[in-house]
This record gives structure tokens, sequence and C-alpha cells, in this order.
């Protein structure tokens, strides 16, 4: 098995340890006047959001809706029907007196996104979707012990399949993959695939000739849960103890990635000073109380009567750790992802309970903490989310 340094050596990565990646934080993009190209994007995104938010419109409702010219519109509603976003259909039925205008709409089926989830121990996932988000067909390609460039080649493999499966044009591909992922598609470190400095956003984009879009699995799975599971919500917190413990927070609609782009990692907070030895060096991190490997095992060495402990236990450290941020931000939505035997039930009320109890009242009363426990598309979604945002400007 080839390990990270050959992978980085093969692709020309720079070459560092795997717990050694170089601070980098967000530089501000450069201020340039705005071109001819950035307007007619800006126009598209904008004609394609009122569509994909509000439904079908004549083209004179888009240029009122859009304060476009009504040729502008005529000639985006003719380049997007070309590229299979809208379709034409027929006239609204309203009785209206004259001629009633055609109404466009966005054509959902018309283009295919393929998105992959990168998070599962012993698997990687990918579905072809419509533009809704719709699951049109799934593959999947078996992890195994695969590292390093041998787990990239798998990726290969499964985006090679969605091609495969997908029966219309390909808008892009939308990636979710555990670990620190900077703002250009960079995984800067995923320990159990032996990534480091892996710009795999690039490499797709590259391979197969359409955008690549990257992303943290869990800030995925919190847009899925922002669009698609918690409609109207504006602030919320994803929370998942499936693989590892890692949060996704979004605030005014828009995810927080932070400064490192480490937002999120809260599997690493301490919670038992004298807790069990964690892989990171440190003793008593909130991964080794409540991820879902960590807690089978504990569950599996404990008699059956003192099963519930454990998993109240597992459910206070939780609430310990999010009370804070909960005050901090004031969020009124969690939501806990992840296998339902270990969430729902015992652990789930141990985490309300204690999160209620380490907040003031003006806070707590209004706090939803509930699960989504075995929702494991969201990631996926999210993916979707993603690229929908990023090339179409919908979302």
């Amino acid at each position: 098995m080839q390990g990270t340094a050959d992978f980085g050596a093969r692709a020309g990565l720079p070459q560092r340890g795997l717990f050694q990646v170089s601070p980098q934080r967000r530089t501000p993009p450069e201020r340039t006047k705005a071109s001819t190209q950035d307007s007619r994007a800006h126009n598209r995104s904008l004609v394609l959001a009122r569509l994909y938010n509000e439904g079908e419109m004549s083209r004179s409702e888009l240029a009122r809706a859009s304060k476009l010219t009504a040729p502008t519109i005529s000639a985006l509603v003719a380049e997007l029907e070309q590229d299979g976003l809208l379709v034409e259909i027929g006239p609204r039925q309203e009785g209206r007196v004259g001629k009633p205008a055609k109404l466009v709409r966005i054509d959902e089926d018309g283009t295919n996104v393929l998105v992959l989830d990168l998070s599962h121990s012993d698997r990687f996932t990918g579905a072809v979707v419509n533009l809704r988000g719709d699951i049109l067909d799934r593959a999947e390609v078996e992890l195994g012990a695969s590292l390093g460039v041998e787990a990239y080649e798998l990726v290969l493999t499964l985006v090679q399949k969605l091609f495969t499966l997908a029966h219309r044009r390909v808008l892009g591909i939308g990636i979710g993959s555990p670990g620190i992922i900077d703002d250009t598609g960079v995984i800067r470190h995923a320990a159990h695939l032996g990534w480091s400095d892996l710009p795999l956003a690039q490499r797709l984009t590259e391979r197969f000739g359409v955008a690549a879009h990257l992303g943290n699995d869990v800030n995925l799975a919190a847009l899925a849960v922002l669009h698609e599971r918690a409609k109207g919500v504006q602030n919320l917190m994803v929370v998942t103890i499936d693989h590892g413990v890692g949060a996704g927070l979004v605030v005014g609609g828009k995810l927080v990635e932070g400064e490192q782009f480490a937002a999120g990692e809260i599997g690493h907070v301490t919670v038992e000073e004298d807790g069990d030895a964690c892989v990171c060096g440190r003793r008593g991190c909130l991964d080794m109380l409540i991820s879902a490997a960590h807690l089978r095992g504990r569950l599996a060495r404990t008699d059956e009567a003192q099963r519930p402990a454990v998993l109240a236990k597992a459910g206070r450290a939780l609430g310990v750790v999010l009370a804070p941020i909960v005050s901090v931000l004031n969020l009124n939505d969690v939501v806990l992802t992840g296998p339902a035997d270990l969430i729902e039930g015992t652990l789930l009320e141990a985490v309300i309970e204690t999160a209620q109890a380490r907040t003031l009242p003006a806070v707590s009363a209004s706090l939803r903490i509930r699960s989504l426990a075995g929702d494991t598309d969201l990631t996926l979604i999210g993916s979707a989310c993603m690229v929908l945002s990023a090339e179409l400007g919908v979302l």
C-alpha cells in the first residue's frame, strides 16, 4: 500500500507530515472592475434564482422581477434553454383577454449533478441527482484499507461510474469529504484517508472536464438541512457522531468555516481531564465519549442494565460542549446525525437536558435539539446544493 508521502510525490504536492499542515488563512478577494462576463454571469444567476425559488414565470414577469430589459431577458432565456437549464411550457390558464404569455421554468431533469460522500469508514458513496437534488441513481466503491493514492484512485473510479449513470449533461461534481478543506478545494488534512494537501477539486476538474467543488462532509450536511430539511431556518448547527465527531455551522444562511477552515472541529474538545487517550495525543476528548465507534465499543463492554448510563454520560458531555456555542450565537436549531440506535432516546434526552440547564432561559426557551439520525443522504444533498450555488447561483 502506498502511503501519504508517496502520494504527495506522485501528485507533485508539498512533502509535509500528516499533522504538520502549514497554517493557512483566508485572503480577501482583490477588488476588480466588473467585466461584461461578470455582468452576464450575474444576470444568468438572477434569472435562474427567480425561477428556481419562485416557480414558472413569463419573460415579461422575469423582466419586471429582475429589473433587466426585455431584450436581455429574451437573450438569457434562449441561452439557458440551449444549456438545458430552462424549458418553455404552455401559457398560464387565467382567462386573460388577449394572447397569453408563454411561461418558462427550470428544467429540473435537463441537467445532472454528480455527488460523492467520502465520509464513510468502509466505502465511498455517490449519486446522480437532478437540479432539485432528487436522487436518480446511486453507486459506491468499497474502501477497504485503501489510503493515499489508492483511496484517490477509488474516487476516480466512483466518478467514472457516476458518469456512466448520468443521462443528461453534467453540470458539475460535488464532493463531501472528512477533514480540513480550504476554499480552493484542497484537502489540507484528512487523517483516515491518508491525504494531506491534496488539490482534489482541481484534479477532478482537469480529469473529467467539468467543474468539481469540494466541501467538508459535515458542513455540506448542514447545507442540506438548511435548504431541504429545515427550510426557513437561517441559523443552525448540525452535529454528527457517525465517523468521528464534527459540527457544521450556519449563521445568517451562510456556512461558517473559520479562518483556518476548521470551524466545527469539536471532537477534540477536552471533556474529561482523566479520560481515555485520544489519537490527537491528549486525553478525554469528546470524540472518545460520543463517536459511534467508541460509544459502541463502550456499550459492548458494559452490562445491559448499565448501558443507559453510558448513553446518558455521552449525551451530557455533548450538551456541555454545545451550551456555550448555543449561548454565544443564540442558536435555536441543533440537529444530531448518526446511528439512530445510539442517538435517539437516552443520549438525545441527556443532550437536551444538559444544554438547557447550562444556558439562560432566554436562550434555552427557544432551543430545539432534534435528531435526523439515519438520514444518510445529507452529505450527498449538501454536495448538490454546493454545486447549484457555485455554478448557477440559485441557493
